[in-house]
């Protein structure tokens, strides 16, 4: 087991690595470089050097506004290394909320990746304490300095360790303040999640014990850094010493996948749901291929409980399935990934058993950012599909008794930032976390999640409906990109659905249906007919209070940049409300 006290020693991991490919990243060109420990080293020392200069001390917080870059690690781990307090911010925000992040968290220096956050921080910056902004391109603007000229003399260093830059690291404690990291904001505006050095350790002492990683490894770096899913990641794979490679655009993440083959995915639920609903896509452009996948997906859903196992199954016909269907699914994450692990947002049932019958285990977990963030994870030992695993060993949990999961540990955060009211509305009396999920644990002491104790829906009749439960049914099928439940304090429960576009346009032309414009398209007759069919097939699954009585059709795909989707993927509910309280009240009208 790991005894890591900061994040400060796996820097030092870091850099005493063997391993001449510790981080590998995209050029200009398109193609891949290495980098070994020892510069990643040099690099952070630079940088350290650079913000000592300028008059940083321990406890300054210097704000991260970039995508997923090494150059981003370095200035994480160069923060961390003098004390300093790192605030990462999500790039896809607009000007006026990293305004408000910046400002709150008192940020002196900001490190930028493109000339298009450097604009963003520009317009805001007279409403900040910023003192100087560091840019990661080489791009010339204003009153910016650029990260090149900081680091150009780090390579000639060599191995050189410098002892006094050294000392000064070890000498962060594990009660030393690590970073600031709001909340996405899904109930309300964003909170400043304080975690300690010693949270982050202590959690990634624990959250690899389960599996088998080394130098060999690789690891694809594409969720957002600004989460700390992703962050935690890294810093875990930075731990085996294995690789990581740094993808900056969801894009480039399939190109990305096939040159990298990963052995580690870690990847949001949607993702998954993305790479199904392709395969699905992909097999209904013939009959002979829609017969085929549909042979095959049959053959292993028969056997899907050998691989929930994790054994292989050896008959025939699974072999065959496998080589014309199974090992092209596969070869989309790249063919060698050895672990599928999925986070940040719930699984789902449909796809975690749709991913066995093609021969792919998914490892789900759980956590939250106030968690550091890793509460439980299934492991190849222990595993039970539906759950999100046992509990770490340093981490306890218990059930209230209105079903909120309560959390106690090292990993649990000191409490949000200049929010005293608000963090103690966190704890209950005892001291544990108020997680504001709903959960059970079984005999087994493995954890199971069905949904936030704030949007469970109540109808007028006292029936308690879990909406993410119904909303991954709906989701499973292809047609389906997100769903929202609504009817709290209403009769019936009802749903907006926004199409897969994609897909709905191609059964469109398939069908002969015109329609000019999505608006007409989720209006046409037989579309709706469509969508009724899928309600119909997931209502047949729920109890009679869970049923969807009506539903509507929205002329748009929900994403992070229309704003009905967090920087995780998680649902905004409250801007769905919002955004389309005219349909929701119609279906209550009567």
């Amino acid at each position: 087991m790991l005894q890591l006290k900061t994040i400060n020693d796996i820097f030092f991991l870091v850099a005493s690595s063997p391993n001449s490919r510790t981080v590998v990243y995209m050029d200009s060109a398109g193609k891949w470089q290495p980098f070994s420990g020892i510069q990643i080293y040099q690099r952070v020392r630079a940088l350290a050097e650079a913000l000592r200069g300028w008059g940083i001390q321990k406890g300054d917080r210097i704000a991260l506004l970039s995508e997923n870059r090494w150059e981003w690690a370095v200035a994480d781990f160069a923060a961390l290394a003098m004390g300093a307090v790192s605030v990462p911010i999500y790039p896809t925000l607009p000007a006026e909320q990293v305004g408000e992040l910046l400002a709150d968290s008192g940020s002196r220096v900001a490190i930028v990746s493109t000339k298009q956050q450097y604009e963003k921080i520009a317009v805001v910056r007279e409403k900040t304490a910023l003192e100087r902004v560091v840019i990661m391109d080489d791009e010339g603007v204003p009153d910016a300095v650029l990260m090149s000229s900081v680091l150009k003399d780090a390579d000639s260093r060599g191995t050189e360790r410098d002892a006094a830059f050294d000392r000064a690291a070890y000498d962060v404690g594990s009660d030393d303040l690590a970073t600031l990291i709001y909340t996405s904001g899904t109930t309300g505006e964003p909170k400043g999640v304080m975690l300690t050095h010693g949270n982050i350790a202590s959690n990634v002492n624990y959250s690899l014990a389960g599996f088998e990683i080394s130098q060999q490894d690789s690891c694809i770096s594409f969720l957002p850094l600004s989460h700390i899913t992703a962050r935690h990641l890294d810093y875990a794979i930075y731990t085996r010493q294995a690789t990581v490679a740094y993808c900056p655009s969801f894009e480039k993440l399939p190109a990305a996948m096939q040159s990298i083959q990963p052995t580690v995915l870690v990847a949001v639920p949607r993702v998954f749901e993305k790479v199904r609903q392709e395969a699905e896509r992909q097999a209904a452009q013939s009959g002979l291929k829609k017969k085929i996948f549909g042979w095959a997906v049959k053959t292993g859903r028969k056997q899907k409980e050998d691989i929930l196992r994790g054994r292989k199954p050896s008959s025939f016909g699974w072999k065959i399935a496998d080589k014309l269907v199974f090992s092209k699914i596969q070869h989309g994450f790249g063919g060698r990934v050895r672990y599928y692990i999925a986070g940040g947002a719930p699984l789902g049932l449909d796809t975690a058993s749709w991913f066995a019958g093609v021969g792919i285990r998914i490892l789900e977990g759980y956590g939250l950012t106030e968690t550091s963030p890793v509460i439980a994870i299934n492991t190849n030992s222990a595993y039970r599909i539906g759950s999100v695993g046992k509990p770490l060993p340093n981490v306890e949990c218990r059930i209230a008794e209105d079903g909120e999961l309560l959390v106690r540990g090292p990993n649990v955060f000191t409490g949000y930032w200049h929010k005293p009211n608000e963090t103690a509305e966190a704890f209950d009396a005892d001291g544990w976390f108020r997680t504001g999920d709903i959960g059970r644990i079984d005999e087994d002491g493995f954890l199971y999640i069905t949904d936030r104790k704030k949007e469970l829906l109540k109808t007028s009749g006292g029936k308690m409906v879990a909406p993410q439960y119904v909303e991954n049914k709906l989701k499973a099928h292809l047609l389906v990109a997100q769903a929202a439940l609504v009817g709290d304090k209403h009769k019936f429960i009802a749903a907006l659905i926004s199409p897969n576009f994609q897909v709905l346009e191609e059964w469109t032309r398939q069908q002969g249906i015109t329609a000019p414009t999505r608006r007409e398209l989720v209006e046409h007759p037989a579309v709706i007919a469509r969508y009724q069919a899928i309600v119909d097939e997931v209502n047949s699954t729920l109890a009679h209070f869970e049923t969807i009585k009506r539903f509507r059709l929205v002329p748009e795909e929900w994403s992070l940049a229309s704003g009905e989707l967090t920087p995780s993927l998680k649902l905004k509910r409250r801007v769905v409300s919002e955004k389309y309280a005219k349909e929701i009240a119609g279906f209550y009208a009567e």
